[in-house]
């Protein structure tokens, strides 16, 4: 760029280029700076609320496959994502019917909304029912089969952390998970031993946290990903907090229930699919007669790696 040509500021500089390129790994070299590429302001997560979706996974008319909950248009996002590491899907089984699925992810997360039915993975095989949740490994491919009644379940991958890097997933037997099952049994066993038990106002709700054999010491269900069945009794709430890991989580239970996002009252509805931004200021209440019940998966992991959770309540 000649020197009468030069912008009053680093900011407003465009892409540079060699100036003398002496080889095609030369030609590929872009350079920036601090005013025009440090703190790059990409679009917010949404505080989205997905409610056709499960009413689609509900329809008589809809055939057996998966429904998206997509928000990559609004995040600018090159790859479909529900926000930007995760991507949640509803899974349609119609009775006695299959669905193969093969995510290119280090594992799925899988909650039976409705039905029975089977899965194998490999040369594992597992049987499940409503209120179950199980976990499964990537590369490989799986099949699962509904019973002789029709079958919902919740999806979750992370193919959009892959995606970002350009990456496949991993080779059949060297998944970070091996296949996991949480019956619905023992969970509500585990949530009512957390009652009886107790907790401080300094803990964070009364969340049931899923993990397995291989990711024990770190907590997680995957090495990025964190899941909890989290809970609140009739009438209570959970303390106004943030935290940098976005959330996406699936209304189980939550009649007369809503959460406050950064000011704003985001009613719940009947399996609808929630985001919850990263670093907004939120709060869940029950105002039923029952306890509620919401699954919820976040990108935990990458923050709690990163030493970068920056959780804090603000009440």
């Amino acid at each position: 760029m000649p020197d009468n040509a030069l912008p009053n500021s680093i900011a407003n500089m465009p892409v540079q280029y060699a100036a003398n390129p002496g080889t095609e790994a030369e030609v590929r070299a872009r350079y920036f700076n601090t005013g025009n590429a440090f703190n790059i302001q990409l679009p917010n997560v949404p505080n989205a609320v997905f409610t056709e979706e499960p009413r689609m996974a509900f329809s008589k008319e809809t055939k057996t496959g998966l429904i998206s909950c997509d928000t990559s248009g609004e995040m600018e996002c090159k790859f479909p994502a529900t926000f930007p590491f995760v991507l949640a899907y509803y899974a349609r089984i119609n009775a006695s019917e299959t669905l193969t699925t093969d995510f290119v992810a280090s594992g799925s997360i899988y909650y039976v909304i409705q039905g029975e039915g089977k899965t194998v993975s490999g040369d594992e095989s597992i049987s499940w029912g409503c209120g179950d949740i199980f976990v499964l490994p990537g590369g490989e491919r799986q099949i699962h089969q509904a019973s002789k009644e029709m079958a919902i379940l919740w999806v979750v991958t992370n193919e959009p952390q892959l995606a970002f890097e350009n990456l496949q997933g991993p080779e059949k037997g060297a998944a970070p998970t091996e296949m996991i099952h949480y019956p619905a049994s023992e969970i509500k066993k585990q949530i009512d031993l957390i009652y009886k038990v107790g907790r401080g106002d300094d803990i964070a709700g009364s969340a049931l946290i899923f993990s397995s054999s291989m990711q024990e010491e770190t907590r997680n269900v995957l090495p990025t990903l964190t899941l909890a069945m989290n809970s609140l009794p009739a009438g209570g709430s959970q303390r106004p907090h943030r935290h940098n890991s976005v959330a996406v989580s699936l209304v189980i239970k939550g009649e007369n229930c809503f959460s406050m996002i950064d000011g704003e009252r985001k009613d719940w509805a009947p399996w609808a699919t929630t985001i919850t931004p990263p670093v907004s200021v939120h709060s869940h209440h029950n105002e039923g007669d029952e306890q509620s019940m919401f699954l919820i998966v976040q990108d935990g992991g990458l923050y709690y790696h990163a030493r970068a959770m920056g959780f804090e309540f603000v009440d």
